[in-house]
This record gives C-alpha cells, structure tokens and sequence, in this order.
C-alpha cells in the first residue's frame, strides 16, 4: 500500500512537471510578442489555437501572421 501511494505521488509530480513548461512558455510568447493570449488562441486558459496562433506555431513569428479577426459580441 505505501508502494503505491509512493508510486502515485511520482507519478503525479512528473505529470505535473511535464505540463507546466507549456503554461510559462505562453506567458513569454505573450510577453515577448505584445499580444494576449487570445491573439493566438480561440479564449483565455485554451489550448486551441486560432489561425493567427497556428501561423505563429508554424513560423515562430507573427511578421507572416494575419491578425485574428474581432469577434462581435451578440
């Protein structure tokens, strides 16, 4: 039993470590570039990017990059 309590916790360390990198390099492409981070993804706190963010991803930079278009409230 304290085997896998042991296990469990690693395991949710490294889980933990291999995802935050991803988080900070986001807020430094956004601080790098000037933009918020919906100027590359569809809403705040999403993974999904928009066509600006794919161009991005692709290029590594947003000087071939259309700007996302406005989104209208309703």
């Amino acid at each position: 039993m304290k085997k896998l309590v042991v296990v469990t916790l690693i395991a949710a360390v490294l889980s933990w470590a291999a995802f935050t990198p991803t988080a900070f390099s986001t807020a430094d492409i956004s601080k790098k570039e000037g933009k918020k981070c919906t100027y590359c993804h569809e809403k705040a706190g999403s993974k999904e990017l928009n066509d600006t963010g794919k161009c991005y991803k692709k290029d590594k930079s947003l000087d071939k990059c259309k700007a996302p278009e406005e989104k209208k409230d309703k």
